[in-house]
């Protein structure tokens, strides 16, 4: 299966929260429980039983047989883990039906954006969901370097959060010694001593930065930071957003850098979305590679002629599919969202025998699009209509459409 872009999975993990944060509980009986990374899974099972113990002190008998129910089931999931996921474990269990009269006991488990430090047991009338809201908030993650001749500093730029990672000190003003050497060999030991220092930049980026962050922005004082840009002694997969000058490479240069930055990364955003949009236009315009359209795209995914979906980040449509009980008989239909409701109560009617048709499925439009190309392993983009050229493509495209192979 095609592994999702990085707008796919944050546009996935933003909906999953909506959807979670529409729960309400009749009392304080859902569940939320959140697992570390590298908590050792028993050991959070062990608690779980314990709590399901100390539930049975709940007076309301409603609210105790739906704690312990949603315990349970919290407890059944966790036996399907091994050990924790890399970022950490979400889990939520509780009874989400509307009518307090009806139970519909349901579990969600999640594997957070980033990794997950803390560990949380709630039991409430919503899910808890406010460290899952943060990662959302600040889901872009970006490399700071800032280097100069004898010091460099790496660091983390997540939203506002600034995390130092690792400095870095060059030894051969250091260790080097000119003694009774000749001028020549003191200048190549110090050369070979600098590429070393270099090199040890370069590995510390590809160990804290290669496929973790968006990009890199490198600064410092003097042209030190150019010529490591320029010799590339990393990972060539490293997108370098920018160079800066800062007065200093410690952690008060990762400060200066961060203050220059905000031009380059809203510049990276904006440009990425842009070429992405415009490539498309100029595709449909001279009738080329590219197509929008509902039913242009599902068939385009369907058949494999796909190479790319693009689908804006909310589109107020509604995509439902109907099933006659007696013969079969299927039908698709796409609604405004002031229909909704009244598809919901009152269904369609079989064309053949007039038996209301069954609501098969009953999605959000953007949903359904992804959900479609992760069936047929073709990537999605999620375009953003914050941007002048998000807005262009939904009102142009219908917020829909999708680069050809063929």
């Amino acid at each position: 299966m095609t592994e999702q872009t990085e707008s796919e999975k944050l546009y996935t993990f933003k909906r999953t929260l909506k959807k979670l944060r529409q729960f309400r509980g009749s009392g304080t009986q859902l569940v939320s429980v959140y697992i570390p990374a590298s908590y050792p899974i028993p050991e959070i099972a062990a608690k779980i039983r314990e709590e399901m113990n100390q539930a049975q002190n709940i007076k309301s008998k409603q609210t105790r047989n739906n704690v312990i129910a949603a315990l349970d089931r919290i407890n059944n999931a966790l036996k399907h883990f091994k050990k924790t996921p890399p970022n950490g474990l979400v889990l939520f269990a509780g009874n989400i039906s509307p009518d307090p009269s009806k139970t519909d006991i349901q579990t969600f488990i999640l594997e957070p954006l980033y990794k997950l430090n803390q560990s949380v047991y709630r039991c409430d009338s919503t899910f808890f969901l406010e460290p899952l809201e943060r990662m959302v908030k600040s889901d872009d993650a970006y490399g700071i370097l800032a280097i100069e001749g004898r010091e460099s500093t790496l660091a983390l730029l997540r939203g506002t959060e600034i995390t130092i990672l690792e400095h870095i000190h060059n030894p051969a003003h250091a260790k080097v010694r000119k003694g009774g050497q000749s001028a020549r060999r003191y200048e190549r030991l110090v050369e070979e001593a600098t590429e070393r220092y270099y090199k040890k930049v370069g590995e510390a980026m590809d160990k804290h930065f290669l496929n973790k962050v968006k990009g890199i922005i490198i600064g410092g004082p003097g042209p030190v930071k150019e010529y490591f840009v320029k010799t590339k002694p990393f990972n060539y997969q490293h997108k370098i957003l920018g160079v800066v000058d800062t007065g200093y490479a410690d952690e008060h240069g990762i400060h200066e850098i961060i203050e220059k930055a905000d031009e380059i990364l809203q510049q990276h955003e904006a440009i990425k979305e842009k070429n992405l949009v415009q490539r498309f236009i100029k595709e449909v315009v001279k009738g080329g590679k590219a197509i929008y359209g509902y039913k242009d795209v599902v068939e385009a995914i369907k058949s494999g002629r796909a190479e790319l979906v693009l689908v804006s980040d909310e589109i107020p449509l509604q995509y439902f599919k109907f099933k006659c009980p007696n013969d079969g008989t299927e039908k698709e239909l796409i609604v405004k969202p002031d229909e909704v409701d009244k598809i919901r109560l009152k269904p369609l009617q079989c064309p053949k025998c007039n038996a209301a048709m069954e609501i098969e499925e009953d999605d959000d439009i953007t949903d359904h699009i992804i959900s479609i190309a992760e069936e047929h392993n073709i990537p999605v983009e999620v375009i953003s209509k914050t941007s002048a050229e998000g807005m262009q493509f939904f009102k142009g495209f219908y917020g829909l459409g999708a680069f050809l192979k063929y």
